[in-house]
């Protein structure tokens, strides 16, 4: 993926700057179907929204990659978060989502223009599932540009963003 002109990222404007962000769920089970047909499955693990940015790059890649695999958001047997999907065996749930930029600071309707156009967003994405897969996680997806139905079993519920400049 080194020819590519950036990589991938989750990025909301915020007073003009852009941040890496993903929206991630802890799940006991989650599926994802497109036209009533169930095109990824998980038991427990993570659900992972993600969107990318028409700036983003390899760096945010790799970064969202590690920090989703080793985020420690299960807990241990004194209850406390010490464990990550990678200590727990769990698998991930890849879900495409462009609203992850939506903009509403201003008016009623949200503004997408931070999302990166699909000739960018699909190898970006695609790529990010590579890097979780190579670290040896079962890494499920849903279908970029469809119309996806997401069922979620929010464990906890537990839900967390992700942020590569650390705003929160």
């Amino acid at each position: 993926m080194g020819g590519l002109r950036g990589g991938v990222g989750w990025t909301v404007q915020n007073a003009g700057v852009r941040k890496v962000r993903a929206v991630v769920q802890r799940a006991s089970q989650a599926s994802v179907s497109v036209d009533g047909e169930v095109v990824g499955r998980i038991g427990r693990g993570l659900v992972v929204f993600l969107g990318v940015g028409g700036d983003d790059g390899e760096k945010d890649a790799v970064f969202i990659s590690d920090k989703v695999a080793l985020l420690r958001c299960f807990e241990d047997g004194d209850g406390k978060f010490n464990r990550s999907v990678l200590d727990v065996g769990g698998g991930i749930l890849l879900i495409s989502q462009f609203t992850v930029h939506g903009d509403c600071r201003k008016g009623r309707r949200p503004s997408f223009t931070a999302a990166a156009r699909p000739e960018l967003a699909v190898p970006l994405y695609e790529h990010v599932g590579d890097l979780l897969r190579g670290k040896g996680l079962v890494v499920e997806t849903g279908r970029f540009g469809a119309h996806m139905n997401v069922e979620v079993a929010n464990d906890g519920p537990v839900t967390l963003l992700v942020d590569s400049k650390r705003v929160f």
